[in-house]
């Protein structure tokens, strides 16, 4: 049934279908009930589908009642059609008939004609070679007629020891030569063709002995009106290649064959350049008249060149590398990287001054179009050149790596050689004596691949076991003895007698750790720098997307900052560590006043200093590496981690104290009441009071000290819980007093 063109009634808005499915060519049961149960459950599209199918009935009787008559008379109109229909079906018969045998008689007639068409287009064809060769013969016998008109032998056939012909008479034979060569291109294959073509042969020897004599002739003399005369002649006859292969070998060759001599080149520190700028020499010197000619030249006049011609592209370039790839093979070895980068360079340099020779850029792009210049480019073995600067570059920076925490260099921005020779590396990359513009995506990958190795190098210094500190001046010790300490894997030294092989070192100390970040820090500051450093190389070569070398860049920074945090963590345990070692001093507090009748205290303990010496060490020794930010969150951690435990410290220290003085009161008042002795005044501060002085002098000390390192005691977690605890045992204490 046809839909198109039916218009269904508008059901109401909330139906859970459109009622235009219904009417698509394409339309789908399962398709439409699968739709349907996205949105709604199968009993409302069922109820929907019933309300619908209500109103097309209603709307189907509205439309029989509409047409009513119509449809009453359908019946009656009908009546008799039979009949009329079985009296057309003879008349169109004979019609059908009668078409058919038109139909074959013009058929007939069309093939006839295509027939004649057929063979006439053949005769024409025939007739056509025919007139070719007629043309042939003739040009033939007026381009004899011409060479015979000028002396030379009566015979029809031309040998090449004929006398060699002028301008003029060449331009004329070569018309009629060129109409020659086309009429013979057309009628090739024909037997007549075979025939004539000793002659045909004779008179291209001819032409083209007379062209190259009357070229050379021109050049010798410098007399242009030949030398325009002979390459308009050789483009009618379309031989410029044939001009230009002429030209290289009787004007070009032996100028490049005497200037280019390896030992010339190699008796000079700057013989390459000198061999190249006499290169350059002959063109404006030797080519100077075929450029003029040919419109070489910004000052050619356009009306008296002769186009077609491009003897830098096609004469001297090619004889310049073929001279240079014979007579001086060893300018393209790379054994040598540092000779082959300065002999690449200044070619390189020659290449453009001699496309800046040719003149116009449609010349520069056949020059670079030319085999002989991929010729020359392919002589260039950059591969060979980058694997050795390759391992250069890696073996430097391995060496380095390995050799692992030794200090860098003096005047070095870096605090270790490693960290020191992977800058190195970077920049060596983009050097001028290291960076050739062909092989820039590989020194950027190289870039990408030394950053990657040092992220990778700094991860593993981070996972090393902290030394102690005090092997140093163990080692100390042990040399000023006359015995050199023997290092093991773990990173302790022990007394070994003789020499002690060298082993690599498993363990780090926080003065190296400190190192490292100093190191990270800085080179993620020069990242930038590093960018600057290439953006005018990269804009050379037509670069112009810094945006993915800044992203790639912040990759590799981001990779080494997420090493920083676990460095930073290990410092700050490092420096808690030495710090409380001394703070547990607070332990030993009692010991030095209970029953030793020691004065009282004014000053703090020396444990406090010790304990703080850590601190002053890496202030003064390493704030000038180190951002100040980065410097005082260390200390800050360090000393909230080592307070902690140094409240914990002083807390038990206090609650021992007060047990022990609780204890011997009890002691004092039981002997009193046995003795029947009254409790007498004091003799003056007790040793318990003396130890909560002593630890409170302490504290006031150490946080005097935080201050002075420029930090706020506030900024310390359980200082304040620390003074406070001291200060109240002591107003516990004086309260507690008779």
């Amino acid at each position: 049934m046809e839909r198109r063109g039916m218009n269904l009634p508008t059901g109401p808005s909330a139906l859970c279908f459109d009622k235009d499915e219904f009417m698509k060519e394409d339309f789908d049961v399962d398709h439409f009930v699968s739709d349907c149960r996205k949105r709604v459950q199968l009993e409302e599209l069922r109820d929907d589908l019933e309300l619908y199918y209500k109103l097309l009935k209603t709307a189907m009787v509205e439309l029989i009642n509409k047409d009513y008559a119509d449809f009453v008379n359908l019946s009656t109109n009908l009546v008799g059609m039979d009949k009329a229909l079985n009296q057309l079906s003879v008349p169109l018969g004979q019609l059908r008939e009668e078409v058919l045998s038109l139909r074959s008689s013009v058929s007939e007639g069309i093939r006839a004609v295509d027939e004649r068409m057929s063979k006439q287009e053949d005769i024409r064809n025939k007739k056509m070679c025919v007139l070719r060769l007629i043309q042939v013969i003739r040009s033939v016998e007026k381009i004899e007629k011409i060479l015979n008109s000028q002396g030379s032998k009566e015979t029809t056939t031309l040998e090449a020891s004929s006398p060699l012909l002028t301008g003029q008479i060449l331009e004329r034979i070569a018309t009629e030569f060129n109409q020659l060569q086309f009429h013979a291109v057309q009628s090739k294959g024909l037997p007549l063709l075979d025939q004539v073509r000793p002659r045909i042969a004779g008179i291209t020897a001819m032409l083209q002995q007379s062209l190259e004599g009357l070229l050379l002739e021109g050049l010798q003399t410098s007399n242009v009106d030949i030398i325009r005369h002979c390459l308009r002649t050789y483009a009618t006859i379309d031989k410029t290649r044939d001009a230009e292969a002429l030209v290289g070998q009787v004007l070009v060759k032996p100028y490049v064959d005497e200037v280019i001599d390896e030992r010339q080149v190699e008796s000079h520190p700057s013989g390459l350049q000198l061999m190249y700028e006499k290169l350059l020499e002959l063109v404006p010197h030797h080519c100077r008249l075929l450029r003029e000619v040919t419109g070489g030249t910004a000052s050619s006049e356009r009306s008296t060149t002769v186009p077609g011609y491009d003897f830098l592209v096609n004469s001297v370039w090619p004889e310049i590398v073929r001279g240079l790839e014979e007579k001086l093979p060893s300018l393209f070895n790379p054994g040598d990287p540092d000779a082959f980068h300065q002999k690449y360079t200044v070619s390189m340099d020659f290449v453009r001054r001699f496309e800046r020779q040719c003149g116009s850029q449609a010349s520069v792009k056949r020059l670079r179009a030319h085999p002989a210049y991929f010729s020359f480019s392919n002589k260039w073995n950059l591969p060979v050149y980058f694997q050795i600067r390759f391992r250069e570059v890696a073996g430097s920076l391995e060496a380095a790596l390995t050799e692992g925490l030794e200090v860098a260099p003096a005047g070095s921005a870096y605090c270790l050689s490693a960290s020191h020779r992977t800058w190195s590396s970077l920049r060596r990359c983009w050097s001028e004596e290291m960076f050739l513009p062909a092989l820039a995506h590989r020194l950027w990958r190289l870039s990408l691949q030394v950053l990657a190795r040092f992220s990778v190098f700094v991860h593993e210094l981070s996972l090393r076991p902290i030394s102690n500190e005090s092997a140093k001046e163990i080692k100390k010790t042990l040399v000023a003895g006359g015995r050199e300490p023997s290092v093991t894997p773990g990173g302790n030294e022990d007394q070994g007698s003789g020499t002690p092989e060298a082993k690599p070192a498993a363990s780090i100390s926080s003065t190296q750790l400190v190192y490292v970040v100093a190191d990270v820090d800085r080179l993620q500051e020069q990242l930038p720098e590093l960018l600057e450093i290439m953006r005018p190389k990269l804009e050379m070569l037509g670069f112009e997307n810094f945006s993915s070398i800044s992203a790639a860049l912040e990759d590799s920074r981001g990779s080494l900052s997420a090493c920083l945090p676990t460095l930073s963590s290990r410092i700050v345990q490092d420096l808690s560590d030495s710090c409380f070692s001394h703070l547990r001093g607070a332990l030993e507090v009692p010991r030095l006043y209970r029953r030793t009748n020691k004065e009282v205290p004014t000053t703090a303990s020396s444990y406090v200093d010790s304990a703080l010496k850590p601190f002053h060490q890496l202030q003064s020794g390493h704030k000038d590496r180190l951002r100040p930010a980065l410097l005082q969150q260390w200390l800050e951690d360090a000393l909230s981690e080592s307070t902690h435990r140094y409240c914990e410290t002083v807390s038990d220290v206090l609650s021992s104290v007060k047990k022990m003085e609780e204890s011997l009161k009890r002691l004092k008042q039981a002997r009193r009441a046995a003795a029947s002795t009254p409790a007498g005044p004091s003799p003056g501060m007790s040793d318990d009071d003396k130890i909560r002085l002593q630890l409170a002098l302490d504290v006031e000390y150490l946080g005097e000290q935080i201050q002075k390192m420029g930090l706020q005691t506030s900024r310390i977690r359980s200082f304040a819980a620390l003074a406070e605890l001291v200060a109240a045992a002591q107003d516990q204490a004086a309260t507690e007093q008779p």
